[in-house]
């Protein structure tokens, strides 16, 4: 039976503590707000490790802590996903093993720049770090949120299928950042990819009419569904200039939401899990919303 699981990308947001009523006053350490963030979810997506390596205390500590239902989802960590990764979140020993021309010509890092001794040691922790929670059948899908200038292509392609082999007991969904995966032109030959390979197909709801915009599509490629909904504030989305939080500054509309209840029971129809996560997580705005869709999909 399929299960529509809802929740929001982190419950540990610093506008979301400070700045919001959503958590109650005996709610002050981390241990108790996850905790009450339970009593009102059913998912949530783990943000803090794409900033930094995740930890197998922490993983073993949140497995421990919640419930046998509670799932969480955990984003990919960057340099995974292609993005700039600066020096001083590598693993200390990791960055004292890197070549000498990077330490002393970069601040960041790509993939590519690191021997592939060191990728493949990475890629060794991430797996390890997050295995109590897949052995606990807590952990949902690890998320690939690719940039914008991951273009469509067959190396793109090959890479993708690199991830999924360098972690093969987990579930790997894919966001693309950059409409070209989805134009008329690469649309079929993305959904059959990622078909074919049982990859997890991320559904976005996010600005339109702007040269990133991913159009809000909704398919279902493997076992889980996840859909995303990064609000539609078209002012920040490309703005360099604030901070992310700011970005995802938007509180969705009841009648928005319901533009998306008929295809989250279509992605149920064909999916073991379906994920909605709401990344608009500004103060109280995921949370919100997330109780709204709770309401509007029961």
């Amino acid at each position: 039976m399929s299960r529509i699981l809802v929740g929001t990308c982190s419950w540990a947001d610093a506008t979301l503590v400070k700045d919001s009523n959503f958590y109650p006053p005996w709610a002050k350490s981390s241990l108790s707000r996850l905790q009450y963030y339970e009593s009102q979810f059913d998912i949530v997506e783990v943000d803090s490790s794409y900033y930094s390596m995740p930890a197998e205390q922490t993983s073993l500590h949140w497995a421990k802590s919640t419930s046998s239902k509670f799932i969480f989802d955990v984003k990919s960590f960057r340099i995974f996903t292609r993005h700039p990764t600066p020096l001083n979140v590598l693993p200390k020993d990791i960055a004292r093993a890197l070549p000498a021309r990077l330490v002393e010509e970069k601040k960041n890092v790509y993939y590519k720049d690191l021997p592939d001794e060191l990728t493949g040691e990475l890629w060794k922790r991430f797996s390890h770090a997050l295995s109590p929670l897949h052995h606990a059948d807590k952990l949902g899908v690890i998320l690939f949120q690719f940039p914008p200038w991951f273009y469509a292509g067959n190396r793109q392609l090959d890479y993708i299928l690199e991830c999924k082999q360098r972690l093969p007991h987990f579930n790997l969904a894919i966001e693309f950042r950059n409409n070209t995966w989805l134009n008329e032109k690469n649309h079929a030959t993305t959904i059959e990819f990622l078909r074919d390979n049982q990859l997890s197909f991320v559904c976005v709801d996010e600005p339109q009419g702007l040269s990133s915009s991913v159009p809000p599509v909704a398919e279902a490629t493997a076992d889980i569904s996840v859909v995303r909904f990064h609000g539609r504030n078209s002012e920040t989305w490309e703005s360099k200039e604030i901070t992310t939080t700011e970005r995802f500054n938007y509180l969705y509309s009841q009648e928005e939401l319901l533009e998306w209840v008929p295809k989250i029971h279509q992605l149920e129809s064909k999916s073991e899990q379906v994920h909605v996560l709401f990344n608009n997580h500004w103060r109280d705005r995921a949370v919100t919303n997330g109780r709204q869709m709770k309401l509007l999909l029961s």
